[in-house]
């Protein structure tokens, strides 16, 4: 295992699985995170606007660099229905060299 302090991975709901692969593909077709995973049919409960909820969503796990937090999350607003989208970023501590070398690399802008 290979210690990083330069990657991470970012949670981010959506109401069904077309709006989660619209997300997703704008996050990778403008090279902002490296992988993202769909994770269909989570239940979600929540406190919104003063009152308790519950829905069907689906969680969209991103795997990117530090680097492009700030434009991955302008992305994910200016892509996604919700007022207030989740986007929660969870510093990876270590991983496969091997595999962190391929985020790094994935998420690098092409001229």
């Amino acid at each position: 295992m290979h210690s990083t302090a330069d990657h991470v991975c970012v949670f981010v709901t959506a109401p069904s699985v077309t709006v989660a692969r619209k997300v997703a593909m704008n996050v990778l077709t403008d090279r902002l995170a490296a992988c993202a995973n769909l994770v269909p049919k989570i239940e979600s409960h929540y406190w919104w606007q003063e009152k308790l909820e519950s829905s069907t969503e689906v969680l969209i796990i991103f795997k990117t660099a530090k680097s492009r937090l700030a434009e991955l999350e302008k992305c994910v607003v200016r892509n996604h229905p919700y007022d207030t989208p989740e986007i929660i970023v969870f510093n990876l501590n270590e991983g496969s060299e091997k595999y962190l070398n391929w985020i790094s690399s994935s998420v690098q802008p092409r001229e």
